[in-house]
């Protein structure tokens, strides 16, 4: 039965869609099982990986929302699969206020999927409402990217507030899996100390291996390719691989 993670910061900009995008190409080259189920009503991480999201016919709002079957929603790629995501998705969280169970919708649609993946991510949007309450209800845990710059430990507070309130509330066994050290400038002292600061606030925690500021990562989502493929000689490919070969470690697989 496969792991399912939430890539959630409800700050925007610090690498979730390009984290989730690139460790679903690296573990799928490593011969894995990855779904990737967006869950961000802009639809980057669908994109991300080569599919167009205009010419979607279903996506996880016919799933949470209308009860469609996951297994006949997910498109596959030549970098993993996915569950994609459309504009739909942005009235959801008010949608899913008047249905039954409405924090459990993505739980029990993607439960029906573990048996046939080895990792699920799930692309989160960077806020902490019911979208996101519905990713952390249904994953076994929590991956983090957190960028090495100004403000990076800035609302990471509110996170872990919510994280308790879930595991208390709605899912006990919720835990951080991981904390991604995205944006890092070698050059700087400041991106050291952000990188200190990170793996002091949660120890045991952090990947050694960090995502450095890297402009073919930022080139490859108007490709539709995860970088592992637009340039596999870069070091943002070279980080992502290793990141991979550190989670497969830390699964045990």
């Amino acid at each position: 039965m496969g792991k399912i993670f939430a890539v959630v910061n409800q700050k925007g900009g610090v690498g979730k869609t390009t984290t989730a995008v690139n460790l679903t190409a690296s573990l799928t080259e490593l011969g894995k099982k990855v779904l990737l189920c967006d869950f961000d009503p802009q639809a980057n991480a669908t994109s991300g990986l080569g599919v167009n999201k205009r010419k979607i016919k279903r996506s996880v709002y016919d799933v949470i929302i209308d009860g469609a079957p996951a297994a006949e929603v997910v498109v596959s790629t030549a970098f993993g699969d996915v569950l994609p995501s459309t504009a739909d998705l942005a009235g959801a969280a008010v949608e899913l206020l008047s249905l039954p169970e409405p924090n459990f919708r993505l739980k029990n649609a993607l439960d029906s999927l573990k048996d046939n993946y080895d990792v699920i991510f799930i692309d989160c949007p960077p806020s902490l409402e019911l979208l996101t309450v519905n990713a952390l209800a249904a994953a076994d845990g929590i991956f983090v990217p957190v960028q090495c710059e100004y403000y990076a430990l800035e609302g990471l507070a509110d996170l872990m507030t919510t994280l308790r309130l879930i595991k208390k509330k709605i899912n006990p066994q919720l835990e951080i899996f991981g904390v991604a050290l995205t944006m890092f400038d070698g050059r700087t002292n400041f991106s050291t100390q952000v990188a200190q600061e990170v793996r002091k606030h949660f120890p045991g925690k952090v990947f050694a291996n960090v995502v450095p500021r890297n402009v073919r990562l930022a080139e490859a989502p108007s490709h539709g390719l995860p970088v592992t493929v637009y340039d596999k000689h870069s070091r943002g490919c070279a980080a992502y691989k290793a990141m991979a070969q550190e989670v497969l470690q830390k699964l045990k697989y």
